[in-house]
């Protein structure tokens, strides 16, 4: 399913050190302490500083080389789990890239990272009934660690393990929605009755190198679905269950070697991994260090002091660090990038008096994104948009970034019989960033008289309770709830389905926080889902936004932005766009 994540601001390209405030003067200190400033290469002596330009690997490639050897040094936060079928965090699957095949995956061409390329695959799959089938054919000459040849049953088995959610839990979903049979679900490969020990009939593979899958409704973006690690090889017979995160088994160029809390996680190469059937991996370094459980401002300082050379986090650099970014040869160091995490105000249609359509639009004309830019510290974290779209895809309506109408917004409550304004109540996760935007809106609103009452809520449960299950919404009060939204595939279907469909609403981790329900876009929806002719279908979609705008149901505010901070060593750094970091598949120290 596509997820919801309290994510701090994140970032556009604008012109260098727009935005960005001071920070605590001590810190700022420490890090110069820490990274010998006043050296020529703004780093520890005797690391020099691979030379660049700003933003360089975000259409680029920074500091590209092809010689290999040495070792990548990474750095994170926490890892939710190293078994493909079990993690949801998109840093942890930029990592799998060095682990795990899948039958697509995205590019690690420059500037086309959100594109699908063959991986295990020999093409992006076939498709002659407008989606529901999908037909595969594996590569030849593709092995496990083990040397054992992948065959499709291994592919077959590694998606079935999705769907046993009494043993892997926390992974995405979208297999079990599209090929699961509701009338006789599948229980998973460990419980698995059917006769010979088949396993999921929607899933045929006639031969060893051929995949058939026929969904349950047709879906064009059903290969972005494979190319998620959740859909990578298993070979059953190494499947310990739930402990299969503490040694997968790689398919990839490099397999895991140790896991160690204090010394990291160690990946070395694998001999089995044949270069000549892999189109996307590099694999320069001859070992992957990955250090984990550190802090924002820990990961600023190892990249700052040279011991680092890339963050896997995607959360970018850190408050306490931006001041220093003025200094031109860390500027250099610098790229600027949208994450795709859009930060909305849904107005629940089911709560009085938000079911009025005109009430909803005064909310809409009173808004002032340029406040909430500001309560997230400034264009340096948030880039003002007022479409329900991500700018990385394309065919977006057109972005107008109004200014607040505080006319329209008086006319619009007389048309909903408010002339006096109304009041209502705003839930928020209990995070200092979304308090303060709640706080900025609310004192927007007043200057039209609606009294907004901000409610922080346990961010633990927010998505998962709060704002996720429609009754509790409903029996609250909350005529607003401020969210933000990220898809896990970079597609208008992919953003807006979930959102904006009536028929996607649910009682449990419902994600259409506007609880909209409207027949036109519904339609709307049905028919950019049939339509297959990409710019039919691009059009389609875009109608789509169109009408959702029309409805006034969610207010988009402004999108995240990051500014990723390269390592001193880092070679062939490309921006992976839909994992918001470096492409540790293509990366390099030499």
């Amino acid at each position: 399913m596509t997820h919801s994540t309290e994510r701090r601001p994140a970032a556009q390209r604008t012109p260098r050190g727009a935005g960005r405030s001071v920070v605590v003067v001590f810190l700022a200190a420490a890090l110069a302490v820490l990274t010998g400033c006043g050296s020529e290469n703004s780093g520890l002596a005797g690391v020099p500083t691979v030379a660049a330009e700003p933003d360089s690997g975000v259409e680029g490639v920074r500091a590209p080389s092809e010689e290999p050897g040495g070792t990548l040094r990474l750095v994170t936060g926490e890892i939710d789990s190293l078994d493909p079928q079990r993690s949801y965090m998109p840093s942890v699957w930029n990592l799998m890239r060095l682990y795990t095949r899948t039958l697509v995956t995205y590019s690690a061409e420059p500037g086309s990272t959100d594109e699908l390329v063959p991986d295990l695959a020999t093409d992006l799959g076939t498709s002659t009934d407008g989606g529901r089938t999908w037909t595969f054919t594996l590569r030849e000459g593709v092995r496990f660690e083990d040397g054992r040849p992948i065959t499709s049953r291994d592919v077959k088995y590694g998606i079935e393990r999705s769907f046993a959610s009494d043993v892997v839990v926390g992974g995405p979903t979208y297999v079990v929605d599209l090929l699961d049979d509701p009338a006789d679900p599948y229980a998973g490969p460990y419980q698995d009755e059917t006769a010979d020990r088949l396993g999921l009939a929607s899933i045929e593979t006639p031969d060893d190198r051929t995949i058939v899958f026929r969904l349950t409704s047709p879906a064009p973006d059903f290969p972005f679905v494979m190319a998620l690690p959740s859909s990578s090889p298993v070979p059953a017979e190494s499947d310990t269950g739930g402990d299969y995160g503490a040694r997968p088994v790689s398919s990839g160029p490099y397999l895991i070697t140790s896991v160690d809390p204090v010394a990291g996680i160690v990946l070395s190469r694998n001999p089995q991994w044949d270069p000549a059937t892999d189109d996307v991996r590099t694999a320069l370094p001859d070992e992957v260090v990955v250090r984990t459980g550190l802090s924002g401002v820990a990961r600023d300082q190892a990249l700052l002091a040279g011991s680092a050379d890339a963050d896997l986090s995607g959360t970018g650099v850190q408050q306490a660090t931006t001041s220093r970014l003025d200094d031109e040869d860390l500027a250099a160091r610098i790229d600027d990038v949208t994450t795709g995490t859009v930060r909305l105000l849904a107005l629940p249609t089911t709560v009085a008096p938000m079911d009025d359509p005109s009430c909803r639009a005064a909310v809409a004309a009173a808004v002032d994104r340029s406040a909430v830019q500001q309560a997230l510290l400034g264009a340096g974290n948030a880039v003002r948009t007022s479409v329900l779209w991500p700018r990385a895809v394309a065919g977006a309506p057109e972005e107008s970034d109004p200014q607040p109408d505080l006319a329209a917004a008086r006319a619009a409550l007389a048309a909903c019989g408010q002339p006096d304004g109304f009041s209502t109540v705003l839930a928020v996760p209990d995070v200092p960033s979304s308090v303060e935007v709640a706080e900025a809106i609310a004192a927007d609103l007043a200057e039209v008289r609606i009294a907004v009452e901000v409610r922080p809520l346990d961010p633990a449960t927010y998505y998962a309770t709060d704002v996720g299950n429609p009754d509790a919404v409903t029996a609250a009060g909350y005529g607003m709830v401020l969210a933000t939204w990220t898809a896990d595939f970079p597609t208008s279907a992919s953003f807006l389905l979930p959102l904006v469909d009536g028929r996607s609403i649910r009682k449990v981790g419902n994600t259409n926080y506007a609880y909209l329900d409207d027949p036109a876009v519904n339609g709307l929806v049905d028919a950019a889902r049939a339509a297959t002719e990409p710019a039919a279908a691009a059009d389609a979609w875009r109608q789509v936004g169109y009408a959702v705008q029309e409805t006034s149901a969610y207010v988009p505010l402004v999108e995240n932005r990051v500014q990723l901070l390269a390592g001193q060593r880092l070679r062939n750094g490309v921006v992976m766009q839909p994992y918001g970091g470096y492409d540790v598949a293509t990366a390099g120290v030499r």
